[in-house]
């Protein structure tokens, strides 16, 4: 076996539908794990679900919603990669580290940030629609 060969990690998927067909799969995996063993991301996926459907009643432009509903989707999206920092950190080895914190410390300050982003968006919008 080449020295390329040993480099490719033998979950690699192969190519092309079969490949795309795979990575949906996995995704949905991945979507039923958090939602599972989650609790954060239950709580803001159902934040995400209300927060939509109130957005899309408000009276606001088309891309006034997609904007709302965007930025909590977001919200989800870090919330999945803190998820899996956590999960990478306690898979290397559940001994308390300063370098296992601060992996575990930095994804939640992005989902922190990612939050007051959603945060600001919805006070912007809501604001220049009903004050201004």
């Amino acid at each position: 076996m080449s020295e390329k060969e040993q480099a490719v990690s033998e979950f690699k998927s192969k190519s092309g539908l079969r490949r795309i067909f795979s990575a949906f799969l996995y995704s949905i995996d991945g979507l039923c794990s958090a939602w599972k063993n989650e609790h954060a991301f239950r709580q803001e996926l159902v934040l995400v679900v209300t927060g939509s459907v109130i957005a899309l009643f408000l009276p606001v432009s088309a891309f006034e919603k997609l904007m709302m509903i965007a930025v909590l989707i977001l919200i989800l999206i870090v919330e999945l990669i803190n998820s899996a920092i956590e999960a990478v950190v306690d898979r290397v080895s559940l001994e308390r580290h300063t370098l296992s914190k601060n992996a575990k410390d930095f994804g939640s300050a992005a989902v922190l940030l990612t939050v007051l982003i959603a945060l600001a968006t919805w006070v912007v919008i809501l604001l220049d629609r009903f004050y201004y």
